[in-house]
């Protein structure tokens, strides 16, 4: 097990932007990476296994469903709280905060904010305790970019619903005790259904031979006639919004956690090339490697500033869908950028499991793609800044 040495960069001081308490929501956080995520993830990320003992240590450090109110389990803290939980775990792995992101984002957060009383006294605090896991089914084969033309559909039986229809590349699908489903009506509105494991006709096959996020677990969702009891229908919100409402609180943690990603393969690389030497020097005195890392600590700190800005407006209630979009794509894309230039500055050994550069380089392509494609968010805000649709 290998120490970990990481020393977060604060080049404009925004450390001064935060609160005693961010600081020690985030000192929690990283203090857990560093005990229980840094020294096992690379085996874990090797034999493409999610090291599910880890959970409990999520729950604790409030990573699942942070802003869900304490009545409820949750920690009761604010946005920027949670892009800070995100950031110190995607420092860890993309797969990790993935899925704290879908139990916290893409499940909690429908349930508390669409379902009613009794749902969320039902699934919430076992969600916050991580005593039942989550997914999220919006994704499907033959739809991706375009949700809104799903296939999979639900019918009224008169005492239960009758779902049939198939989901894909669904985090934690594997061992989840619930699914937050999203399925068309026999008038063709989407809405929401909570399906449970152990619901005659339900399956979680798991997505095997990945390249990337492969500390996380993938799944399918398979639904064949299971009947779905009317209860477990979220009643408070239906339509496409409502799955990209969940959507956009889980981009919001994306644009912190590539930020995690980011700082990981700078701090690797800084202190690499600080300690390596050729032609009688430290490479980090060449002016080549010295642009890379000037580079990337700028690209880092508007980044920072981008996601500190956004957090600001959403714990305001002012952050748009579209200025989410915006912080998303350009921080994978920052995040992805700089590990490659990370990489190229370690030589040979920025392939191998030694250093973690590699493992977020091949997380980040599924970052880049998942939850908003990076063409699809620079068409969002195309759409956002002209007025004019490119979707249609």
């Amino acid at each position: 097990m290998k120490q970990d040495l990481f020393q977060a960069p604060d080049y404009y001081n925004l450390d001064d932007l935060l609160t005693d308490e961010h600081k020690l929501v985030r000192e929690a956080a990283r203090d857990w990476v560093k005990r229980d995520v840094s020294p096992i993830i690379e085996e874990y990320a090797q034999k493409a296994e999610f090291p599910t003992q880890i959970i409990v240590g999520l729950a604790e450090i409030g990573a699942f469903g942070p802003y869900i109110p304490e009545e409820y389990g949750g920690a009761g803290l604010d946005q920027i709280s949670y892009g800070l939980i995100m950031q110190e775990i995607e420092r860890g792995d993309s797969g990790v905060r993935s899925t704290a992101s879908v139990q916290s984002s893409l499940v909690m957060y429908p349930i508390y904010k669409y379902g009613n009383e009794t749902q969320r006294k039902k699934y919430l605090p076992k969600l916050a305790t991580g005593e039942w896991m989550g997914c999220f089914g919006l994704t499907e084969p033959n739809h991706g970019s375009n949700p809104s033309g799903m296939e999979t559909k639900f019918k009224d039986m008169g005492d239960h619903y009758l779902l049939n229809g198939a989901k894909m590349w669904i985090s934690n699908a594997p061992f989840a005790q619930v699914a937050v489903v999203w399925a068309k009506d026999e008038e063709g509105r989407i809405h929401g259904l909570l399906v449970e494991r152990g619901m005659e006709g339900f399956t979680t096959p798991t997505t095997h031979n990945k390249w990337s996020l492969r500390a996380s677990a993938t799944g399918e969702l398979i639904f064949d006639n299971v009947k779905v009891p009317k209860e477990n229908l979220l009643p408070n919100k239906s339509g496409l919004g409502a799955p990209l409402g969940c959507l956009d609180s889980a981009r919001f943690g994306i644009a912190w956690g590539a930020i995690g990603a980011a700082m990981d393969c700078y701090d690797t690389a800084l202190r690499y090339c600080k300690e390596r030497e050729q032609f009688g020097k430290p490479i980090g005195q060449f002016q080549l490697q010295q642009k890379k890392l000037a580079e990337m600590i700028t690209e880092i700190t508007k980044a920072q500033l981008l996601a500190w800005r956004l957090g600001v407006l959403r714990n305001e209630g002012k952050a748009t869908s579209a200025q989410i979009s915006m912080a998303k794509r350009n921080n994978v894309d920052m995040a992805i950028k700089i590990a490659r230039e990370a990489r190229q500055i370690l030589g040979g050994m920025g392939i191998t499991g030694e250093y973690s550069i590699m493992r977020h380089m091949m997380n980040l392509e599924s970052v880049i793609t998942y939850e908003g494609t990076h063409d699809i968010h620079l068409l969002i805000t195309g759409l956002d800044v002209t007025g004019l649709n490119a979707f249609k």
